[in-house]
């Protein structure tokens, strides 16, 4: 879940120190973060080698509006940004919760009614999206993070305004050819029809372990994406009309986002009691992860010189324990989980929905922020403790409390 900082990584960028490595790609790399008033976050970067460019610039601050604009229901609350910077940096929500295809490479194709809950959400989120005019364009079971309160979209990375090509060469495809629909595959504008299709694709994803054109060369995937009818193989009876005309290739026979929620019959209960077992204990175990998170630097080749601080950072602070014993082993972390040997007290949840302010570090260290407190692991016999669940306790009631007593 976690990768250790390397050498090279700063230790620090506006008021977030780095924890670790999430990931990193061609655009830049993601880190778990620590404010000084202790608020984790996702904290995504730029390389420095693009950071220089401006439409790179511009499409990074593109996607720290796009992320705001879907707001902290349907995506991960932006906490802070800086594209001004020398490093450009994102601050948002830690989402507490695997990608959709990591929950159905662990769990399985999710069940009807879970596929149901999670495509109305989903249109919710885009219908948000869309009555800003702006378009996601790549959506993706990658780009969707699972939690007990309903899906989480992320990464907006191309996403920009209806009608707006300044930065996009025609006739050039942005996107993922398996989930792209097929106006974009040719370099087209890409509509909210285009998200509409994209979401179809990742609901029969979600339904059958498989996306609609199968995998392999991005040629053969933009064929089948422009010319073939959708492998609908695996899914509910019930869902197959409903995604083959998501994935008609005229945007003008697709429904709306409105639509197709009415279509889809979404379930009014609570998200979590649709999840299967796996999945509600995977999301109650990164929790666990993120608290006994630490700080952990690999040191620098022998034949590299001292690791120089990358512009903007923080300078290094002495750790307070051994590299060794503060970055846990997948077995520690497992062992003090919550879904295994542990349970956490509820130190509250904020009623208060209003978006909190950004934090600028110099609030004082005695009131941690608000909207995101970290718990502190606890016996059986604390009272306000969800037990850790047992063959005669409801999985998915359990897990969401867990969940609820660490997000917002």
């Amino acid at each position: 879940m976690f990768s250790p900082l390397t050498h090279d990584d700063p230790h620090g960028l506006g008021p977030y120190r780095l924890i670790a490595r999430l990931g990193s790609g061609g655009m830049g790399t993601v880190y778990l973060a620590r404010s000084a008033t202790g608020r984790t976050a996702a904290l995504k970067t730029m390389h420095a080698r693009i950071a220089g460019d401006p439409a790179s610039r511009a499409r990074f601050r593109l996607e720290a509006d796009a992320a705001r604009v879907i707001g902290p229901v349907h995506g991960a609350r932006v906490f802070d940004a800086d594209p001004q910077a020398e490093t450009p940096w994102l601050a948002t929500e830690y989402v507490l919760g695997p990608p959709l295809d990591e929950a159905v490479a662990l769990a399985g194709p999710l069940p009807e009614p879970a596929v149901r809950a999670l495509g109305a959400l989903l249109c919710a989120a885009l219908a948000q999206l869309h009555a800003s005019e702006v378009v996601h364009r790549d959506l993706k079971p990658s780009n969707i993070m699972i939690t007990a309160d309903g899906p989480k979209v992320i990464d907006f990375g191309i996403a920009r305004a209806l009608g707006d090509d300044r930065l996009t060469r025609t006739g050039v495809a942005a996107g993922t050819p398996a989930f792209m629909s097929p106006e974009q595959a040719t370099g087209r504008e890409h509509t909210s029809a285009g998200d509409v299709f994209a979401l179809a694709g990742v609901l029969t994803y979600a339904a059958a372990g498989h996306g609609p054109f199968g995998t392999g060369q991005h040629a053969d995937l933009v064929y089948r994406v422009r010319y073939a009818d959708p492998d609908l193989t695996g899914v509910p009876a019930a869902l197959v009309p409903v995604l083959a005309r998501c994935l008609g290739k005229d945007p003008a026979d697709r429904p709306t986002t409105t639509e197709l929620a009415a279509q889809l019959h979404g379930v009014q209960s609570d998200f979590s009691s649709h999840l299967p077992e796996p999945l509600l204990l995977e999301i109650a175990r990164r929790a666990g992860g993120v608290w006994h998170a630490r700080t952990h630097r690999l040191p620098a080749p022998e034949h590299h010189g001292p690791a120089e601080t990358a512009p903007g950072s923080q300078p290094a602070t002495a750790s307070p324990c051994p590299a060794a014993s503060c970055w846990p082993s997948g077995s520690s972390v497992l062992a003090t989980a919550a879904v295994a040997a542990g349970a956490w007290a509820w130190l509250g949840r904020r009623e208060d929905t209003r978006t909190p302010p950004i934090d600028s570090g110099t609030a004082s260290p005695e009131k941690p922020a608000g909207d995101l407190v970290w718990q502190v692991q606890t016996s059986y016999a604390d009272p306000l403790v969800p037990p850790a669940p047992s063959s005669s306790t409801n999985c998915s009631s359990w897990a969401s409390t867990a969940y609820r007593a660490w997000t917002p």
